[in-house]
């Protein structure tokens, strides 16, 4: 009997090490990993550079309180916003509570108290974040929701303009929703949105946590779509697996966090401070970047090749090294035969599989992935449900 909430559905893979883009179990079985502890070893695990910045500040110190000033929280926050629109930065543990962070804030600066988000959208588990997720599965069993969201189709610009009034403090989003299904945003649906804000004086909140650090081959995946969010958060990939969030915003809205209206106490940890200036060093250069780019044409360009005429294949859809693989029977069965395989990877619902490599892969690597995934996807055994 484990002493452990049984929050999770834990496959049977018990892990001993993992390196780079291979994860090792306790039976010496090697795995590919193309789920990156979903989203998170965005440079693989144990990057040496990464490694490197970590031991560093282990002989250096550990955690101070936020009360005293931690340089490396200051070449982090410069990081983040010479690469975003941003110039603020809020420093916390996790994707969630950057987006708890942005609700506050968007909130007291605005002196508004209604927030817009998207249906299939997946912004966090606290009470706060968890209104802002317009997934029900995520409401059940919690009692009634904060009533000061409000879920609109994704994509549907009409619904959008009618649903925005004089007490929308913030429109909220994904660029691609992760959690969601692989959900991409339409071009002329963001224009369009930030047209609505602009004119309405509704604050942009761009949920970045899992498509942000390069993910999508630009710094940020709002970086797409030539707008300027008011406020991006951002978690999962920043630290390579050193749990950490950041919440960005403009200098507009500094005032509004002054001393006292929000806290972390390990917001800004010394050692996620250095493992996210090791990740953003790298991740953020322009080269790498670019070869994120064309890796994530070459896996879809493969996977295209590969499954995508396969009957059980729905649709591929995706954007850099964030790629999602609609099926039209439940993927769980195929998640599981994929691991006995070798290969690690995601569900994003309940029938499409999830593709989050880390962004070192090789195409060697990526070849591999999507021979295994044909292999599994042509097994007539799969049931549909």
């Amino acid at each position: 009997m484990t002493a452990l909430f049984p929050t999770y559905k834990r496959f049977n893979l018990i892990v001993e090490q993992a390196s780079g883009t291979t994860v090792e179990d306790t039976d010496g079985q090697s795995y590919l990993d193309f789920g990156a502890g979903i989203g998170v070893c965005s440079l693989g695990h144990r990057h040496p550079a990464v490694q490197e910045k970590l031991e560093t500040q282990l002989n250096a110190y550990w955690h101070v309180s936020n009360l005293y000033h931690n340089p490396i929280q200051e070449k982090v926050a410069d990081l983040l916003t010479r690469y975003s629109t941003g110039d603020q930065v809020f420093f916390c543990s996790s994707g969630t509570e950057a987006n708890e962070a942005a609700i506050k804030l968007a909130r007291k600066a605005t002196g508004k108290h209604k927030i817009i988000s998207f249906n299939q959208s997946f912004h966090g588990r606290t009470f706060g974040t968890m209104g802002a997720t317009g997934q029900e599965k995520i409401h059940t069993g919690f009692g009634p929701m904060l009533e000061t969201f409000q879920y609109v189709p994704f994509n549907d610009s009409d619904a959008l303009k009618q649903a925005v009034d004089g007490e929308t403090a913030a429109v909220m989003l994904e660029m691609i929703q992760g959690e969601g299904g692989i959900n991409i945003a339409d071009y002329d649906f963001i224009q369009q949105l930030a047209d609505v804000c602009r004119k309405n004086h509704v604050l942009i909140i761009v949920d970045e946590v899992q498509t942000g650090i390069g993910r999508t081959g630009k710094p940020f995946a709002y970086q797409h779509y030539g707008i300027s969010p008011d406020i991006i958060t951002s978690a999962k990939g920043l630290a390579d697996g050193v749990p950490v969030g950041a919440m960005i915003a403009t200098e507009a809205l500094r005032d509004s966090f002054g001393p006292g209206s929000h806290g972390a106490t390990f917001g800004g940890n010394p050692l996620a401070m250095a493992a996210a200036e090791a990740v953003l060093e790298h991740a953020f250069r322009e080269n790498f970047l670019q070869e994120v780019t064309e890796k994530g044409h070459y896996l879809m360009e493969q996977l295209n090749k590969a499954i995508g005429q396969l009957p059980v294949v729905s649709s591929i859809r995706g954007k850099g090294l964030m790629i999602g693989i609609d099926c039209n029977r439940n993927v769980s069965y195929l998640v599981e035969s994929l691991i006995e395989k070798g290969l690690l990877v995601l569900s994003a619902g309940p029938h499409t599989i999830r593709l989050l490599p880390p962004l070192i892969v090789s195409r060697e690597e990526i070849d591999l992935a999507v021979d295994l995934l044909h292999d599994v996807l042509t097994d007539e055994k799969a049931p549909i449900s």
